[in-house]
């Protein structure tokens, strides 16, 4: 049986999305940071993951965004095939969600019409879309507004199926260690291994959303995502870039099929706020 969801409620509910994920942390993200706060051993990492944690409930109290840069807004739907919309076209109506969101969230607009004259579109639209089909009739929406500090310092290789899971892993540290301070650790480094060139920058991304809680559910990923994070926190770049015992906050890896003669591997890296709001409809 087929359902209808208006485009006015997918509107209305983006709005929310982007002003709830810049004005305060996932409460995932709030427990890993808790965690890394604890774990920290160099006086001056703990210092500044205090400092942090100040900066969010300073946030909270005024409601105001919690980081200067609120993104650009990234959008993953996974839609129902029994689901119908009416009122309009889906993407209008995320776009008009956004551009409202961050209007009456006073968020700072980011987005640029065209990448090479670079002129401001005023309203942080158009967000980046990825929808998926699935079965039922529900609509599940997750939003990521993505800070372009972290997000420059993102990697995609072009590994050798020779290169192996020690090949992986390399580049898993290559691109965290040249990230260094300017990703603003401590981070959450999301992984995609397999698929194509773009297929592993997406799988990246999606891994970046998943709870810092959760690890992977393939216990062969799971023991790579805590080796990983172990590895990453012993290069010492700590937080904010000034040394410590804490770079890295999660390491959360997503894999698809891949061809014979590819393993192509993308690291997207995010800073500690790594904002993420799902809502199902």
């Amino acid at each position: 049986m087929v359902r209808s969801v208006s485009t006015e409620e997918i509107t209305r509910n983006v709005k929310e999305m982007c002003i709830e994920a810049n004005y305060g942390l996932s409460a995932d993200m709030e427990a890993a940071l808790e965690a890394a706060a604890g774990a920290e051993r160099a006086p001056l990492g703990k210092k500044i993951l205090g400092q942090l944690q100040e900066n969010l409930k300073i946030a909270a109290q005024e409601q105001i965004p919690i980081c200067q840069d609120t993104g650009m807004a990234v959008l993953f739907l996974e839609i129902g095939q029994d689901v119908h919309f009416e009122g309009g076209l889906l993407e209008d109506a995320v776009n008009e969600g956004v551009r409202q969101g961050y209007e009456e969230g006073y968020l700072r607009k980011s987005v640029v019409g065209d990448p090479l004259i670079r002129e401001n579109t005023k309203d942080n639209t158009p967000a980046v879309i990825h929808i998926r089909l699935a079965a039922g009739d529900k609509v599940r929406m997750t939003l990521a507004p993505k800070g372009f500090g972290s997000e420059n310092m993102s990697r995609i290789f072009m590994l050798k199926p020779a290169d192996g899971v020690e090949g992986v892993k390399n580049a898993i540290l290559t691109a965290v260690r040249d990230a260094g301070p300017n990703a603003c650790p401590p981070m959450v480094v999301g992984v995609g291994i397999g698929g194509t060139f773009e297929k592993c920058a997406i799988l990246a991304k999606e891994a970046l959303a998943r709870s810092a809680k959760e690890r992977s559910s393939v216990p062969h990923i799971r023991e790579l995502e805590e080796e990983m994070l172990e590895k990453i926190n012993g290069l010492g770049i700590g937080p904010g870039g000034l040394g410590g015992t804490v770079t890295a906050l999660a390491v959360n890896i997503n894999t698809y099929p891949t061809h014979i003669a590819g393993l192509p591997v993308a690291v997207n890296i995010c800073c500690h706020v790594n904002r993420h709001v799902t809502r199902e409809l």
